[in-house]
């Protein structure tokens, strides 16, 4: 076949393959329609690079099409998901990173005095933001925390492929005592995105309905707020003064969040900031200077 007729080929697969996308209401038809045409072409290269296609691409991209039209995540179709300069593995079950929260590894460097070695990433689903600091601060070691067997299992992964050797995963309930991750204290940093929708609500996306796991996105109580709650309980204890925690949370959980945080009572420095479409996204924190964290208090509920 020669390259005039591949790129034919190409011309009317990347037409016919976005107008379906977008009949079946994918928000970027055309983006995904050239991520599945790549896939099915079994090459990382832009398309128009290509000089050959394989045996059976015609078969492999209708499926894949047929996978998308139904609304099941690129990223789950890809098997993979980009993650600030990272690739990560997702698969279905674990909840997909999300591009907003890429900014938490930048709030994280701003707000924070002096070192980032040792870094606690709670509620991790796929490790997206553990495995973040393992590639861009070269110093850190991560500790992981994630409650689902699966998910526990992909950070796993994803870790080791970022920094060999410098994180590990708990698997643990951060809603009850944990002593291996009491004894991490001191850490330097604490980062998270728990579950944090409130029970009525009801994702906009077929993507997040139908496919992130419901326990990765409910954050429980009445406000959605439980499981953050555990969080800022944690990072209380584990923090060494001075220390910061960045937690994501809903765009109308702004006030709220800083509200738990006072409550909880370990705080100095409190802020929310946006993301990059202007939306209240995260909680900064600054661990008060006083009372050293003990690992050894309880958990306050």
């Amino acid at each position: 076949m020669h390259g005039h007729e591949i790129r034919t080929r190409l011309r009317t697969a990347l037409a016919e393959t976005t107008r379906r996308l977008g009949e079946a209401g994918v928000p970027s038809p055309s983006v995904d329609a050239r991520a599945l045409i790549a896939h099915a072409a079994g090459t990382e290269q832009p398309l128009v690079m290509l000089d050959e296609l394989p045996q059976g691409f015609t078969q492999r991209l209708e499926q894949l099409t047929v996978r998308r039209e139904r609304r099941e995540p690129l990223q789950l179709i890809l098997g993979r998901a980009p993650f600030r300069r990272l690739m990560l593995d997702v698969e279905p079950g674990v909840f997909i990173p999300r591009p907003e929260t890429e900014l938490a590894l930048d709030l994280l460097r701003e707000h924070t005095t002096g070192p980032l070695t040792e870094v606690v990433d709670l509620c991790a689903g796929s490790g997206a933001l553990g495995a973040a600091v393992l590639d861009e601060i070269p110093g850190a070691r991560v500790l992981a925390v994630e409650i689902d067997p699966a998910a526990a299992a992909l950070t796993r992964r994803n870790l080791d492929r970022a920094g060999p050797g410098r994180g590990r995963v708990l698997e643990a309930d951060l809603c009850a005592e944990v002593p291996e991750l009491a004894a991490a204290a001191p850490v330097d940093a604490v980062l998270s995105n728990p579950p944090y929708i409130p029970p009525e609500a009801v994702p906009r996306d077929a993507e997040v309905r139908e496919h992130d796991p419901h326990r990765a996105l409910f954050g429980g109580g009445p406000d959605g707020l439980e499981v953050p709650r555990a969080v800022l309980d944690w990072a209380r204890r584990l923090l060494r003064p001075g220390g910061v925690l960045v937690m994501e949370h809903a765009d109308v959980q702004g006030a709220a969040a800083r509200e738990a945080a006072a409550v909880n009572g370990g705080f100095d420095q409190l802020s929310t900031l946006p993301d990059l479409t202007g939306r209240d996204r995260f909680l900064v924190a600054r661990r008060a200077p006083g009372e050293a964290p003990s690992g050894s208090e309880r958990l306050s509920r």
